[in-house]
């Protein structure tokens, strides 16, 4: 059996957008349920996620951005000793509450330690279980639910703190990671594959950015088969000529059949299946480094069953 890591921390639980809104605490504790449930939590290996250090987060993103986050929630906390509101807007559909800094510290955290684990031979890889999500996430703004970009911020690290010279990043959210491309675009020594509903929000990805990103835009109501056969003709090539020395994962579950936000017709058995060849390509020639962070997944039973196929995979179980 792999070792395989479960990073989480209870501060991720705590940011909340408001009553109603899709990227809810539930979404952790419909994890949680299903693992326990399922046994597949007792495989795992535990770990609390620290917070990320301002250095790490700034190889993702400027300086400016953090801090202006990071006044936001200071003002809001202000704001709240006062009697003021319990929530600050940052755009349209996200906002910050008064654990949202720590939250967003935490994800990112969880990434660059699951990294660090998973390079030091600790663990075969691993999954953070973290919101808020991150790859709307851009290098000077916070959008879709997202304010730090969890899985570039790790991989960044991994080139830069420890040396690796190529990583790859899969992102198969229903959302393009639009975010993830604003920091990676033109970097060659990330190769960034993914698959996404199209036209959809944040209606781009459907126009090259640049070399090192394979975007295959897909119509509304695509099926598991038709995206397994594109992931084997677009991704995998470049995934084996690139030979990443480590791969990340923006691992979405949105583009689940029963998932409201988006109109995609994946199910459990396809999410074991593109992690399964995610695997073999890291398993060939990434000495089996994964790192998986949440992203999407908003239908509490579909991402509780999805989540629990992906790591039944990773842990081989």
């Amino acid at each position: 059996m792999s070792k395989t890591g479960y990073f989480t921390h209870p501060h991720c639980r705590k940011h909340d957008m408001g009553p109603g809104h899709p990227e809810c605490p539930e979404r952790l504790d419909a994890i949680e349920d299903r693992l326990l449930m399922s046994g597949v939590g007792d495989a795992l290996e535990r770990r609390e996620a620290p917070e990320a250090a301002p250095a790490q987060i700034d190889r993702a993103h400027t300086t400016e951005h953090r801090e202006w986050l990071l006044a936001k929630q200071q003002s809001l906390s202000e704001q709240q000793r006062a009697g003021g509101p319990g929530h600050v807007q940052v755009d349209p559909d996200t906002s910050m509450n008064a654990h949202t800094w720590e939250a967003a510290m935490r994800a990112a955290g969880a990434a660059v330690a699951a990294t660090d684990a998973v390079m030091a031979g600790e663990l075969e890889n691993a999954f953070c279980a973290v919101r808020p999500p991150g790859h709307h996430a851009c290098r000077d703004h916070a959008m879709g639910f997202c304010f730090f970009n969890n899985v570039a911020v790790a991989a960044r690290h991994a080139l830069e703190h420890h040396g690796l010279q190529r990583v790859a990043v899969i992102d198969f959210d229903v959302h393009h990671g639009n975010g993830t491309e604003d920091i990676l675009s033109g970097d060659e020594r990330v190769l960034m594959v993914s698959f996404f509903q199209h036209p959809f929000y944040p209606f781009s990805g459907d126009r090259p950015h640049a070399d090192n990103m394979v975007n295959l835009p897909v119509p509304a109501y695509t099926r598991g088969m038709e995206v397994r056969e594109l992931i084997e003709h677009a991704w995998i090539p470049r995934l084996e000529a690139f030979k990443p020395q480590m791969v990340f994962i923006s691992a979405g579950f949105d583009a689940h059949r029963e998932d409201d936000l988006g109109q995609m017709g994946l199910v459990e058995a396809d999410y074991t299946w593109i992690t399964g060849r995610i695997k073999d390509i890291a398993s060939k020639h990434a000495q089996g480094r994964i790192v998986s962070c949440l992203e999407g997944g908003y239908n509490l039973s579909a991402l509780g069953r999805s989540v629990e196929a992906h790591l039944r995979v990773l842990a081989d179980i």
